[in-house]
């Protein structure tokens, strides 16, 4: 693996196959929505867009 960044709390890392791996400071992996906020906050990754429900108005005009 290839340390991409480095900061006081975390260490960030890109494997061979593209995808980030994230350690703290004890050197213990960090996962989940903790590791999405750290790669946000690098701006290493984007956050995903949500599917926005349908418009009020389209449905006032199917009733």
């Amino acid at each position: 693996m290839k340390e991409i960044k480095r900061t006081k709390e975390h260490r960030i890392y890109q494997k061979p196959s593209g995808r980030y791996a994230v350690t703290d400071a004890r050197k213990r992996s960090v996962n989940g929505d903790d590791k999405a906020a750290v790669l946000l906050a690098e701006g290493l990754i984007t956050a995903p867009k949500s599917k926005a429900p349908a418009a009020p108005a389209e449905e006032a005009a199917a009733e």
